[in-house]
Order: structure tokens, then sequence, then C-alpha cells
């Protein structure tokens, strides 16, 4: 089966074309057909992939010579090995669960372009495919400049919105600087090494001087702090919820955001055998989930709330890599594809029972409409706060237990943010779900559980997120009994040889993560209490509380010594294209028509004249003879 690996990115890319072309002809009930059925396509065959692949067969299958210059020989292929298999599966298993969701969201009669949504959903989905399955960097650039141009298209999908169409140009633009980065590490490495193939680079990585080795992966992680939302350039995903919410899911669960870790987990070799950059990645990492966690912890905007929880959850994928964790990392991506992806979800189910209402201090009490919705968003808190036996607990504690290995100071800062992860998530499930409805007599009126499309979805992924961490019970608990890891292990088997073993003794690390779990609980008992009978007050937030809404302003220190300086500058360049450039170039131009003018009076058919300027010629002609003769 592997043979036919080329089958599971074409369906969705015959989906995008049917939809695309055909999107004025298809009705919504066949567009939805065609978009999630191609979806659903790719997903069997990952499946039948993935048994083959657990079964030990893995291989590179080539498809035809891509680029060819020189000694260097750049194929259009495809790995199918442990990491890529398991990929597969969450991006066609969750975008499956997404695009059926969506066959309901985007089913109303405001909407007209229902076939185009699906077409751009099925490209994202072609895209990051694409980016997990190539063999070597240059396929996986064409899926990462794929995602890139794809969360474009959808964050600005209501493109008559001005607001949402900024929303998309700063997403895309923030992360061509990453995609920069990126193709510079692509261009040293080509330099050096002379191919880009994973299984070359990674053999010959040794010849590389630990200042190239340095260089590239810095460089490739400055790509990997674009697509997954890391400090410094994080402030584009909080702004992608412009567009639609399963749009969101799709972005944050199983799609854009996990390919930085992706590839830094495919090139995990080479990050082994840079320990500066993996500092670097364990600082911003750890930064970045501190941060997000802080500004989530005052946000109202439903989506907001979330969308920097997973800036924050993507800290803690980038700990884990920093600290050579690996396997923890892709753990964490797996886990959280479920459990954000159900969250996600269920925000929209909220906010399409809400009529569109995002702002949580509008809710309360919604558990009495929709029990369905309420429960499987509970659960799905109950994963991201790290409460056992919920996937979000073991793939947490594994981050954590490789961060303590480490540095005790890194587990410390993490085990933080997972406090004030429990305490914000459960502020919003408080002032949504509990308490009274605080919304308008007409909202209340209106209030019902979403359709079956949209609820089947959240129950597979609750179900998902609840039992999805045992394929990583942590040797502590169980011995013998992290599946993943066995699983992973050949991935990951070169680094671990190159790596320093870091361990923790087995009652340290049961103390941590059972002591950090009790004071979860606590934190949980807190913000509940607090919130579940939340009351809207005019009086304005002040101080901390303040600047933390406002997200510590850094949207607003970027706009100061970047956006309006860059524009200034434009502007400046406008005026010196216009009043400079354009005034030579048309100078020039003006002043040859002038001059031709005034010639073409000389041409008056007037035998007289020409003879009188033959004569002239002729005189000018011996003045300058007896000139140059003397």
């Amino acid at each position: 089966m592997i043979d036919y690996v080329w089958l599971v990115p074409m369906f969705p890319l015959v989906g995008f074309l049917l939809n695309g072309l055909l999107r004025n002809s298809l009705s919504k009930p066949l567009a939805g057909i065609i978009g999630s059925g191609s979806i659903l396509a790719s997903f069997i065959v990952s499946v039948m992939i993935f048994m083959q692949v657990k079964s030990g067969s893995t291989g590179v299958v080539t498809l035809f010579d891509f680029i060819s210059f020189g000694k260097t020989s750049i194929p259009f292929a495809f790995q199918v090995d442990q990491l890529s298999s398991l990929f597969l599966l969450i991006i066609t298993g969750i975008g499956f669960l997404i695009h059926v969701y969506s066959t309901a969201y985007m089913n109303t009669e405001s909407d007209s372009h229902y076939a185009r949504y699906f077409a751009y959903l099925n490209l994202f989905v072609f895209s990051m495919l694409l980016l997990v399955l190539g063999s070597n960097y240059v396929i996986m650039f064409i899926g990462w400049e794929g995602v890139g141009l794809c969360s474009y298209l959808l964050i600005g999908y209501w493109f008559k919105n001005i607001d949402y169409t900024s929303a998309a140009n700063k997403a895309f633009i923030m992360n061509r600087i990453g995609d920069a980065a990126f193709l510079l590490a692509l261009f040293w490495l080509l330099s050096k090494l002379g191919t880009v193939t994973y299984a070359d680079v990674f053999a010959k990585a040794g010849e590389l001087s630990a200042r190239d080795i340095t260089i590239i992966t810095i460089l490739l992680f400055i790509g990997a702090t674009g697509k997954s939302a890391q400090i410094p350039l994080y402030t584009w995903l909080p702004d992608a919820m412009a567009g639609p919410t399963p749009v969101s899911a799709l972005i944050h669960a199983a799609t854009m955001v996990t390919a930085g870790i992706y590839m830094i987990a495919r090139s995990n070799i080479l990050y082994t055998m840079a320990p500066t950059t993996q500092t670097v990645i364990t600082i911003i990492g750890t930064a970045t989930a501190l941060l997000a966690a802080t500004i989530a912890l005052k946000q109202n905007d439903i989506k907001k709330v979330l969308a920097y929880s997973t800036v924050s959850q993507l800290g803690y994928m980038f700990i884990a890599l920093g600290v050579g964790a690996y396997t923890g990392a892709v753990f964490h991506v797996m886990t959280h594809a479920f459990f954000k992806a159900l969250l996600f979800l269920g925000a929209g189910s909220v906010i399409h029972a809400m009529h569109h209402e995002q702002d949580i201090r509008n809710m309360g009490g919604l558990s009495k409409y929709m029990k369905t919705t309420h429960l499987t968003f509970l659960v799905g808190c109950l994963a991201i706060a790290g409460i056992i036996p919920f996937s979000g607990f073991f793939s947490k504690d594994e981050i954590l237990a490789a961060a303590f290995a480490k540095s005790p100071a890194i587990w410390a800062l993490g085990a933080l943010g997972a406090l004030m992860t429990a305490f914000y998530m459960f502020r919003l499930y408080s002032m949504t779900f509990l308490g009274k409805f605080r919304g308008t007599h007409e909202q209340e009126h209106h209030l019902h559980e979403s359709p079956a499309a949209m609820t089947i979805p959240l129950v597979i992924l609750a179900l998902l997120s609840l039992a999805g961490g045992l394929v990583g019970i942590p040797e502590v608990l169980v011995h013998n009994a992290h599946s993943l890891n066995q699983f992973l292990s050949p991935v990951f088997a070169g680094s671990a040889k190159l790596a320093e073993p870091h361990h923790i003794d087995h009652s340290t690390e049961l103390m941590l993560m059972f002591g950090l779990m009790a004071v979860i609980v606590v934190v949980i008992f807190l913000a509940v209490g607090r919130f579940k009978k939340y009351e809207k007050t005019d009086a304005e937030t002040s101080g901390l509380a303040k600047l933390l809404e406002n997200k510590w302003y850094v949207d607003e220190l970027y706009d100061a010594i970047i956006v309006r300086p860059v524009n200034a500058f434009g502007k400046l360049l406008g005026k010196l294209d216009k009043y400079g450039i354009d005034w030579v170039v048309n100078g020039v131009g003006k002043s040859v028509q002038y001059a031709s003018r005034q010639v073409r009076l000389l041409q008056s058919g007037q035998v007289g004249s020409y003879v009188l300027l033959m004569v002239i010629g002729i005189i000018l002609l011996f003045a300058l003879q007896i000139f140059l003769k003397k």
C-alpha cells in the first residue's frame, strides 16, 4: 500500500479542483460531499498505510525527477515512515471531522460561496499532506508555502470585511519572514552538502562544521516560529480568528501551526548536533508558553482565549524539542489536535447557537440548552488542563518530566504555565456554561443544541481527548506501556545515540506529576467558584488586568516600531519614485518628444529649403575640415 501513498494527497487535490472549478454549479450538499468525501478517502488510505508501517514496512516513493542541475538531483518523492504516517492520521482524521462539521456550520443562506470554502479547505489539507510526506526539504517547502497561502485565503474568506482581509494580510506577511529564513537554510544545505534529501542530509551531517549546523538550525527554527506562532512571530495567530470557526480548528489542530513542530522533529539529528540552537528553542518556547498564557487569562472573546491557548501549548511543544524530547513533542501535537479541535468546534457550536456572539461576558448558563456541547467542551477543558486520565495529562507531563531532567527551572516555569492554563480554561468554561444567562432575551429564546453534523464530531473528538493519551502511558505508571515511543523510536534513534541521556528517578517523577495535578485541581475549583456566578459590570479593567486584556500591547509595539516606520518609508519611496525617478524618466521622454517635433519641421517639402540646407551643410563640412588641418 505504501506505493500508493500518492493517493493520500491526490484525493484532496481532486476535491479542490472539483469544488473550485464547478463552484457556481454545485449544490451545497454536493459540494459538502465532495469536500468531506475526498478527505475521508485520504483517511482510509492513511489508515491502511499506518497499519503497514506499524508492521515494519517503510520506504521512499519517488514519483518523478523534480529538479536536476549539475550533480544535484531533487526528486518529487514521498517518505513513508513512522513520523509521516502518524501525521497522516492526524491531518486526515481531524480534517475529515472538521469538514463534516463545516457542512452544517457553513450551511447558511447568507453564505453564497459554499463550494469555494470547501475548495480552500481541501487545498489546505492537500498542502499539509505534501509538507509531511515530502522526502526532502524542497517538497516540504512547497507544502509549507501552500498552507501559508491557504491560511490567507481562509482567514480572509469573508473578504468584504476589511478587518478580516487585514488579518489575512498580517498572517501572510508575518509568515513570509519565517519562510525567507527557511529558504536561506535550504540554500545553505545545498551549498554545503549538495543535497536537501533527508536521508542524505542526515547521513552527511557530520561533514558540517558546528557553525554551519548552528546557522542552518537557527534559520529553520525562525521558519518554525512563523508557522507555529512563537515569539516574536506569534501575533498573527490570534487575529486568524477572523476566518470561519472550523478554519480556526483546522489551523490550530491539524494543519498549519504543527508544521514547525514536524519540521524540527523531522530534522532531529541536526538539532541534537546543535546544542546552542536547542537552548534558544527552549528559551523561546518557555517564554511563549508563559506570555500567551498570561494574555489568555483576561481575554473575553471565546475564540481569542483558545487562540492564545494554542500559542501557549505550542510553546510546550517547543520546550520538548529544545530539551530533546522529540517523542513528547509529537505526542503533544497528537493530543493537542484532539482537544483543541474539540474546543474550537465546541466554541463554534456556542457561536452558532448565540447567533455569532463571541463575548463570553454575554453568555452563561448554556449547559441547560446545549448538553452535548457542554459535556464535550468540559472534556476538552479537562484534557488541556492535564487531569488524569484525559490525554493532555500524559503528553504534558512527559514534556515537563523531560524539562525537569534538563533543568528544574524550566519545569517550574512550565508548571506555572500549566496552572494558568487550568485557570483561564475553566474561567472560559464557567462564564460560558455555568450560572445564569447574560445575553439578550431574543438570544435566549433561540438557544438550541447544534445539529448532528456538528455534535457527532464533537463526541468523537471528546472520546479521543479522553482516551488518546493511553498510547503514551509513562514508564513510571505502567511498565513498557508507551506504545507511541516504541512506534516512533526508529525515527529518533539517531538522536538518541548522539544525545546525552537525562533521567529522573521514579519517586521524583511521581511526586512532580501528581503534586502538580493536585494544585491544578485546586486552581480549577478556584476558577469555577469565582466565575460560575459572574456578573457583568461597567467598571473598566485597570492595572495589570488591563495590560493583559490588551495583550501586553505587543501589537501596538509592533505597529509603532515596525509597521508605521515601514509604511512611512514606503510612502517616502513612493514620493521619490513619483517626483524623482518618474520626473527623470518622463523628462527624457518629453525632451525626445519635443526635439522630434522641432526636427520634423525641417521636412517642409520645399526644394529651395532643401538646397539651402545642403549648402549650409557643405559650408560646415569645409569649415570643419579647415579647423582639423590647423
